[in-house]
């Protein structure tokens, strides 16, 4: 899958957060940086696919062991979206 490029504000600050592997060292706390990490984030995820739960841990657990913290952040934040177990990318930097 063909990842969007972020802007380059963003590039800089997940690039404070992810190691040369692509996962991270820490979970950002301040909220605009865990924003951008975020958004990097669902990049992992495809638009208009639907995804089980045990997919989207798995995707994320090769970001960083706490994969539900993640999860919880993405829906919370809007990029991914919940429903009966299913989830599905609903936001993000996409191209246009």
């Amino acid at each position: 899958m063909r990842q969007t490029p972020l802007p380059e504000a963003t590039q800089r600050i997940v690039a404070q957060f992810v190691r040369p592997d692509g996962s991270l060292h820490t979970i950002p706390s301040k909220h605009s940086k865990l924003r951008a990490v975020l958004d990097h984030l669902c990049q992992a995820f495809e638009l208009g696919r639907t995804y089980p739960e045990s997919e989207v841990n798995e995707t994320l657990g090769r970001f960083h062991p706490d994969y539900a913290a993640l999860r919880r952040y993405l829906v919370e934040e809007g990029f991914l979206t919940r429903e009966e177990g299913h989830y599905w990318r609903s936001g993000g930097t996409v191209d246009v």
